[in-house]
C-alpha cells in the first residue's frame, strides 16, 4: 500500500490549505502533473487510472488528439470575442449540429453557455417566458447545479444546500423513482398528482425538470414508463418537459442522450460536461418556438460559447460520429456490471448494482462510520486511490460508488481498474462487515 502523501503533494496540500477556501472539497489528495487517455500522473510521479473522468466531463478521456488539435488550431486564430459582440462560425455550426442530434422531430434552436448550472437556469428562464407561468417541478435526489435557482431545484441537502437559503420561490419537489428505498413509479406519480392538488395548480407550472438517470443522486434510472407518464401529464396541462442530460449525455449511457432509451422527447434538453472534451461549455437545446420566445438580449453570457470550447465540441462530435463510441460505452458498461454483480455475491455490504450503458454504480448498505467519520463507500474510494484508481461517491447518503470510465478505455485498462476496485473493497469490507454484523 502506498504512503498517503509524497513530498511534493504534501507541500502543495499545505499551500492549498492556506490559500483555497475550505468549502471546495477534493475527492483525492492528488495534484495532477499530466494526463493522457484514461491515465493520470501526479506531481510525485505516481500513475492512476481515472474512473471519475472529471465528474463525467471526459467521455473521450484526457487530451484526445482530435480535440487537442482543434483547440490548437482555434488558438492560433482567436481565443475570445464574446458572441454578443462579434460572432463566429463555430458557435453557429455547433448549434446546427446539436439541433440535429437532440431527440425530437421538430425545429430546434440552441443557446450556448459555459456551465451546467447556467444551462439549467436558462432552461427555466426560457420555459417561464414561453409559458407565462412561474412554477417549476423538480425531483428529490436530483442535481441541477450550485447557483441559486439551480441549487433550489437540486434535491439533496448535504453538501450542496446546507445553509445557503432562502431559496428561489415557486420550485417544488416530488419523489424520484428509487425502488431500493421504497419509491416506486406509482408512488412518485401519485405524489406529483397530490402536489397539483395541494400545493400548486398545474396551470401555474411552467416546466418539469428531470435527470433521466440521477447523477449525484446515485445513478438511478427513471423507468421509461415513468418518463412517458411525465410526457403525457406535461402535454395535458401545457407544461414543458426539461431533460437535464448534463451528466447522462454524449455516450455515457450508450446513446447520445439518455432520453433516447425511453423514446420520450423533451421540449428542452440541457447538456454540458462531455460536450467539449473537458473544456467549459454547456447548451440549452429546445423547440424553436419555445427558445425564440425570449426577446433579443434576454439570453447570453460573457464567456458563453467560447470559440475554443466550440472547436473542442465540434471535434468531440466528430469522434462520436466516426468511432462508434456508443457501442464502446455499452461494452464497457456490460463488463463493469458483470464484474460488480459477481463482487456483490461475495460482499453482503453491497446492496445493489445498477446503471445504464457505461453509467454504472454500486450502492452499499448503511453501516457505522469509521474512526475518521467515513462511511464504507468513502473508505473504499480512499483505498482505491491508494491503489492507483480514481472513483467518486454519490447518492443521498454518499454510500454509492459511481464509475465514469472514459469511453476510450481499453479492455485491459477497464479490467485493471476493476481489479484495483476489487482489492480496495476487500481491504475495507472484510473488516467493516464483521464490525457491522457484531454491532
Amino acid at each position: 500500500m502506498r504512503v498517503a502523501f509524497e513530498p511534493v503533494a504534501a507541500g502543495l496540500l499545505q499551500r492549498r490549505s492556506a490559500a483555497v477556501v475550505r468549502g471546495v472539497s477534493s475527492a483525492h489528495p492528488v495534484f495532477v502533473e499530466r494526463a493522457e487517455g484514461v491515465r493520470v500522473w501526479d506531481a510525485d510521479g505516481r500513475e492512476y487510472l481515472d474512473f471519475a473522468a472529471g465528474i463525467g466531463t471526459l467521455n473521450l478521456g484526457h487530451r484526445h488528439p482530435r480535440v487537442v488539435a482543434a483547440v490548437r488550431e482555434q488558438l492560433e486564430r482567436f481565443t475570445h470575442t464574446c458572441f454578443q459582440v462579434a460572432q463566429y462560425e463555430g458557435y453557429v455550426t455547433l448549434a446546427e449540429r446539436l439541433n440535429r442530434l437532440a431527440p425530437g422531430d421538430f425545429a430546434k434552436k440552441t443557446l450556448l453557455l459555459s456551465t451546467g448550472a447556467e444551462a439549467t437556469e436558462n432552461a427555466v428562464k426560457i420555459a417561464r417566458h414561453a409559458t407565462g407561468r412561474s412554477a417549476i417541478v423538480a425531483f428529490r435526489y436530483g442535481y441541477h447545479g450550485r447557483t441559486l435557482l439551480a441549487l433550489t431545484m437540486t434535491g439533496k441537502v448535504a453538501p450542496y444546500r446546507q445553509n445557503f437559503g432562502p431559496w428561489a420561490p415557486d420550485v417544488y419537489h416530488v419523489p424520484y423513482p428509487y425502488p431500493l428505498h421504497g419509491f416506486d413509479e406509482e408512488l412518485c406519480l401519485s405524489a406529483l398528482q397530490e402536489l397539483f392538488e395541494t400545493e400548486v395548480s398545474p396551470q401555474r407550472v411552467a416546466a418539469i425538470i428531470i435527470e433521466p438517470v440521477l447523477g449525484e443522486g446515485g445513478f438511478v434510472a427513471a423507468p421509461s414508463s415513468f418518463l412517458r407518464a411525465l410526457r403525457e401529464i406535461a402535454d395535458w396541462h401545457g407544461i414543458l418537459l426539461i431533460a437535464d442530460e448534463v451528466q447522462t449525455g454524449f455516450g455515457r449511457t450508450g446513446a447520445m442522450f439518455a432520453m433516447e432509451h425511453s423514446g420520450v422527447t423533451a421540449d428542452i434538453v440541457v447538456v454540458a460536461k462531455s460536450l467539449a472534451g473537458g473544456l467549459p461549455l454547456s447548451a440549452v437545446i429546445g423547440r424553436a418556438d419555445v427558445m425564440d420566445s425570449v426577446e433579443p438580449g434576454g439570453l447570453g453570457g460573457t464567456f458563453a460559447g467560447n470559440p475554443l470550447a466550440c472547436a473542442a465540441a465540434l471535434a468531440t462530435l466528430d469522434v462520436f460520429e466516426q468511432e462508434d463510441l456508443f457501442a464502446r460505452g455499452r461494452t464497457i458498461g456490460a463488463a463493469v456490471r458483470a464484474h460488480l454483480t459477481e463482487l456483490k455475491q461475495r460482499h453482503s455490504a453491497i446492496a445493489e448494482v445498477r446503471g445504464v450503458g457505461a453509467m454504472v454504480a454500486v450502492e452499499l448498505h448503511d453501516a457505522p462510520l469509521d474512526e475518521r467519520g467515513r462511511n464504507r463507500a468513502r473508505q473504499i474510494v480512499d483505498a482505491a486511490c491508494e491503489r492507483g484508481l480514481f472513483l467518486l461517491t454519490a447518492g443521498p447518503k454518499g454510500n454509492t460508488i459511481r464509475f465514469l470510465i472514459p469511453l476510450v478505455a481499453s479492455d485491459a485498462e477497464v479490467e485493471s481498474g476493476l481489479e484495483r476496485f476489487e482489492t480496495a473493497c476487500a481491504s475495507v469490507l472484510s473488516v467493516s462487515e464483521t464490525r457491522f454484523q457484531n454491532s
